[in-house]
């Protein structure tokens, strides 16, 4: 309860569309484009494209495996923010399917989420103001979850 979340007030700034090549990571991507965009804070606006094969992070730590090949991106949602150290740091979250038609869902592991042939996004910078501290217990917070078979920690 002592957790603290920022609230801020800000505008929206320009627009930035990019291309993923094959094999690029797709979070390390997004922040590759904020930095060369001058991006310090984005919204993911809309994506479009597969993944080799997916890994999303599960309530206990360990990365949940979709296997593919070319696991569908069903929807992506995200920020990019600076990090504590002044780096980039882009929190993106989906929902994906596997070749099977099988869905799931959770946010992105950085370093573990490889695109297949081309991944298509769109960004829209934030420019916030003066950020104001609120206490955690005031806002609900919604909590990962993964639509599918549970059990499972590699999906074939």
């Amino acid at each position: 309860m002592g957790e603290l979340l920022h609230v801020e007030a800000g505008r929206m700034g320009r627009v930035a569309y990019g291309r993923i090549a094959p094999n690029e990571d797709l979070v390390q991507s997004v922040e590759k484009l904020c930095l060369a965009q001058g991006f310090r804070c984005a919204f993911v606006r809309g994506a479009l494209g597969s993944l080799v094969d997916a890994c999303l992070l599960q309530r206990d730590g360990s990365c949940q495996t979709v296997l593919g090949p070319a696991v569908e991106i069903v929807s992506l949602a995200g920020e990019v923010r600076p990090h504590t150290d002044g780096s980039l740091r882009a929190a993106l979250t989906g929902v994906v399917s596997d070749p099977n038609g099988r869905v799931y869902g959770g946010p992105f592991v950085a370093g573990a989420n490889t695109v297949c042939v081309t991944f298509e996004i769109t960004l829209e910078e934030w420019l916030p103001d003066n950020p104001i501290q609120v206490p955690a217990f005031a806002v609900p917070l919604p909590s990962p979850h993964t639509t599918g078979d549970q059990s499972e920690q590699s999906i074939e």
